[in-house]
């Protein structure tokens, strides 16, 4: 295919882990190095879906109520999503490893300020605070996977990352349940937040031994006005929908509404102005997100396809923890348990998935979007007809089959999605991929939570669970047709 950069090609420095002299060879990044890295990608993710079923005792310890609660979810959410494009920027910039260092420190830093919050604003503060460090930390992980791998080696590095980034909700869901049930030292709630801690004081010195340093050699500045409008773009639009139905629709809600469309707009015309003028040849900032990288035909249709699963999956991850705990009145850990067979079959569907698409192409990933919605299906009835036995075997069954479909569909799908962006975009297309999947799964815990959470009082949680997870087998419909136009194999 043809290329699509506008800008000047740029080449890849990479520095010594011990911090030496930068040479223009890209070293193999080796099992712990990327051990290290994916450790780095599954944190952000798990503390994304960790809270969920500490909601209740956090509730209680901290008497929060509906909207702090969904501040505690949607605060994390909106500032990860935001701040993810930026902080692969400054990876390019400044230093990938670095920056992935910085994030890390910080991610344990803001996760003991959360296992410390002494009240509801102080734990939706720290969790704001952490989702901005998941952005430092997130996008250097595929940005040096990118840079520091190839061929084989690459696809591997990415089925793990994939693999990693999709487990990881479930596995967050489960652990929640385990910690706030084990009580660890009296802790309850708390322990699902300073268990990061120690983790990511390992991490920090996995990373100074075993991560290469990897940066552009011509690093341009940052695009300050295409990151305001970026970010106000996703406020506008995430913030409403997060807290407006818990705080009554107030007019600033809606006036936040109001501002999205135009926001969206004005980013999307200074991005095309911005690298319009560097193909010109004239100086200034690169876009923070050039136009010509959503014209690759794996990023764009690739990222079309993860638009509505991760509007689906947030959306379902958040649900499935309000029925568990409130409808079928399972305590945390047996909660997080029931996520189990999901996990397992998530992993098998991941393991497999290269080698059926070294075979089959695309047709594996639609093949998992078909998968996935037999198992959304078996959900759906095994909730509705069970729901008086509070039988929850049923549903299990179900979503292990689910959980087999998604882990085809989703470590294909970015796999796919970062198949043929160029090295030198490395961080942005990282940042782009992981601003996408984070912003629609924090839209879908507004959008799908709150349908629920409406229909509930008036229809009760067995219907309204009914009707959520029909809006979902849409999404999932949208995600199967959608896969027919990314590439029959990869680049």
């Amino acid at each position: 295919m043809s290329d699509t950069r506008t800008t000047p090609p740029v080449t890849e420095s990479v520095a010594t882990p011990a911090g030496g002299s930068l040479r223009p060879s890209s070293p193999a990044l080796t099992p712990l190095g990327l051990f290290t890295v994916l450790t780095g990608a599954a944190l952000p993710m798990i503390d994304f879906f960790i809270v969920n079923v500490a909601l209740p005792a956090i509730d209680h310890d901290l008497h929060a109520g509906p909207a702090l609660l969904e501040m505690v979810v949607g605060g994390y959410g909106v500032a990860y999503a935001v701040l993810l494009v930026l902080g692969g920027r400054l990876g390019d910039m400044v230093g990938r490893r670095r920056l992935f260092m910085w994030g890390t420190a910080a991610f344990g830093v803001t996760s003991v300020a959360c296992g410390l919050a002494p009240g509801a604003w102080w734990l939706v503060a720290a969790r704001i605070a952490q989702g901005a460090a998941s952005a430092l930390m997130l996008p250097q992980v595929l940005a040096t996977i990118q840079a520091t791998t190839s061929g084989a080696g690459r696809a591997r590095a990415l089925s793990f990352y994939s693999g990693t980034s999709g487990i990881s909700a479930s596995v967050g869901q489960v652990l929640g349940g385990v910690l706030v049930a084990a009580n660890v030292a009296g802790t309850g709630w708390r322990s699902i937040f300073l268990v990061n801690a120690p983790v990511a004081a390992v991490a920090l010195i996995l990373a100074a031994r075993a991560v290469p340093e990897t940066r552009s050699t011509h690093p341009t500045r940052v695009d300050g006005l295409g990151t305001v409008l970026l970010s106000l773009s996703l406020i506008s639009l995430l913030v409403p929908l997060t807290e407006g139905r818990a705080t009554g629709w107030p007019v600033w809600s809606w006036a936040l509404l109001v501002v999205f469309p135009f926001a969206a707009v004005a980013f999307a015309v200074t991005e095309r102005r911005l690298e319009r003028a560097g193909r010109a040849g004239k100086a200034g900032r690169t876009p923070l997100v050039p136009p010509s990288l959503l014209r690759v035909r794996s990023v764009r249709t690739g990222l079309a396809v993860v638009v509505p699963f991760s509007l689906g999956w947030g959306g379902f991850m958040f649900v499935l923890a309000v029925v568990l705990q409130e409808g079928l009145r399972l305590g945390p850990l047996a909660a997080g348990l029931a996520l189990v067979p999901m996990c397992v079959t998530f992993f098998a569907g991941s393991l497999a998935g290269p080698r059926l698409f070294s075979r089959y192409g695309r047709r594996a990933v639609t093949a998992g979007a078909l998968i996935q919605g037999v198992g959304l299906l078996g959900v759906a009835a095994a909730f509705y007809w069970g729901w008086e036995g509070r039988d929850i075997w049923g549903p299990c069954a179900a979503m292990a089959v689910q959980g087999l479909g998604q882990g085809l569909l989703l470590p294909l799908t970015l796999r796919t999605v970062l198949s043929e962006v160029p090295v030198a975009q490395a961080g942005v297309g990282s940042g782009v991929m992981v601003t996408t999947q984070q912003s629609f799964m924090a839209l879908g815990v507004a959008t799908l939570g709150s349908l629920f959470l409406t229909l509930s009082e008036s229809l009760g949680m067995r219907d309204a669970l009914a009707v959520t997870l029909g809006v979902q087998v849409v999404a999932v419909v949208a995600s199967a047709l959608l896969t027919l136009r990314m590439p029959r194999t990869e680049a």
